[in-house]
């Protein structure tokens, strides 16, 4: 499928450039992707949506080097996708905070010591400088989900993942956090690459949306509306709807093994719920 050349909206400096060429991924009998090809350059946000078992969170696990593919090629940079890489961090629905830990201590994970104070800075950037000492179970969802923002851009990133991250937020606390996460892409010019379900955030957020269908890419639609978004601009809706009327036309797959038992990581691959 010809790919759309969207110019990235945030700074480019920081952003790795991803390439899926020829993509397969089976298990077992079930071929889930099937000969994807896309190209996301540097510094892009790309929001991919699909119905349940359409392969789109099979596809972001390959990027993240959580598991291989079964055929095909991915690069980040030129470089082959194999395992974990120090530029990639992803953020889930379940904010999959340490209850034992302090706010600022769970941001903290992982950095060397002499690196620990950039936790304060970056809960300082999420509107979270002041709790610093508190417990995750005192926080709302929305500041848990804030917290494991911090907690995967304090590795400062070039590629950002983001699964489902908003997705047991009520509506306002949703669109602050469409606003949170939009200025600090804008900033920072890391690239994302965002899985949800819900058409108007891909909209909202992305410069390009992919719609899978069957594990194969149905849409590559370039959103090239100016920021900050508004929902009730006629523009905006006409998108919207061109999107979601083309979802609408399949029904729901049965999930794969793989989605029904997503969003489990392997041990190995703790660090990157952070």
């Amino acid at each position: 499928m010809a790919q759309t050349n969207a110019t990235p909206r945030g700074s480019a400096n920081n952003g790795v450039r991803l390439e899926v060429r020829g993509v397969d991924k089976r298990y077992g009998a079930r071929e889930v992707l099937k000969k994807t090809e896309l190209v996301i350059e540097p510094g892009q946000f790309v929001a991919i949506v699909g119905r349940s078992g359409c392969g789109k969170s099979t596809l972001l696990r390959l990027v993240a080097g959580l598991e291989s593919v079964s055929g095909g090629t991915m690069r980040l940079d030129g470089q082959a996708v194999d395992g974990l890489s120090e530029d990639t961090r992803i953020m889930f629905q379940d904010s999959r905070l340490l209850p034992w830990k302090r706010v600022a201590d769970n941001v903290a994970l992982g950095l060397p010591t002499e690196r620990r104070g950039a936790a304060a800075d970056v809960l300082a950037r999420v509107g979270l400088g002041d709790r610093l000492g508190e417990w995750p179970a005192r926080l709302s969802g929305g500041q848990r989900q804030r917290v494991a923002l911090a907690r995967a851009l304090v590795h400062n990133p070039r590629l950002l993942l983001l699964d489902e991250p908003l997705g047991a937020l009520d509506a306002l606390t949703r669109i602050e956090m469409h606003r949170l996460i939009e200025g600090l892409w804008q900033a920072s010019g890391f690239t994302a690459l965002l899985v949800t379900h819900d058409v108007q955030e891909a909209v909202a957020l992305a410069d390009r949306v992919i719609l899978i269908e069957d594990g194969q890419i149905a849409l590559d639609q370039l959103i090239d509306l100016p920021r900050p978004r508004s929902h009730g601009d006629a523009a905006f809706a006409a998108i919207e709807k061109r999107i979601l009327d083309r979802v609408l036309q399949k029904p729901d797959a049965e999930p794969s093994a793989a989605d029904a038992r997503w969003p489990g990581v392997p041990a190995h691959g703790l660090r990157w719920a952070v």
